[in-house]
């Protein structure tokens, strides 16, 4: 499927510098930039908040990464899971639980924190969302207030960019096949 807004092209020298980024950082210009081209302010304003929370440290990488891919195989976006299995590989995170991420439920490589950080990142996706007192105290007290405040924002984030991507029609643009990297686990149908 082809995005459902056409890629504008990228011009100017603001434009080579994006596509000059892009390539630097992910091998390609992603589909979904091209779209948001159209708005430029939209477009910069996401740039910005991709690179605050990469500033961000108070909670682990690979906790928000799995959080990041659970709210992508949730809403369906296979471009932030490739995307998200791309960047597990290049911050060198846990490829092997980062594979198993979009069955999470089934597989037996994570730990019971993974899981309720995963459990927590599908309940603030739902709609409405389904967080509990139970499953927040649980992660407050494993993670500290500081962490628990980045990893809810960080996945409040992760939702604007997956559902976003997902309404434009972004699909996968196999990063992480490009980095030959296993294909991701897939969810039984059960």
């Amino acid at each position: 499927m082809t995005s459902r807004i056409p890629k504008a092209e990228l011009s100017g020298l603001y434009g080579v510098l994006v596509e000059r980024t892009a390539r630097k950082m992910l091998g390609d210009v992603p589909e979904g930039v091209g779209v948001m081209w159209h708005n430029r302010r939209v477009l910069n304003f996401g740039f910005a908040v991709a690179r605050r929370i990469r500033k961000w440290d108070r909670c682990d990488e690979n906790l928000k990464s799995f959080a990041h891919m659970a709210v992508a195989a949730l809403v369906g976006c296979s471009f932030c899971l490739d995307l998200g299995y791309f960047d597990a590989h290049n911050k060198g995170l846990d490829l092997r639980k980062a594979r198993e991420v979009p069955r999470w439920r089934e597989s037996d490589v994570f730990t019971p924190l993974e899981r309720d950080v995963m459990e927590y990142a599908e309940a603030m996706t739902q709609t409405p969302p389904t967080v509990t007192d139970e499953l927040s105290a649980r992660l407050l007290e494993a993670l500290g207030p500081a962490a628990m405040v980045e990893l809810t924002a960080y996945i409040a984030l992760v939702n604007f960019m997956t559902r976003s991507n997902t309404a434009f029609g972004i699909e996968s643009q196999g990063l992480s096949a490009a980095c030959n990297l296993e294909p991701l686990a897939v969810a039984s149908k059960s």
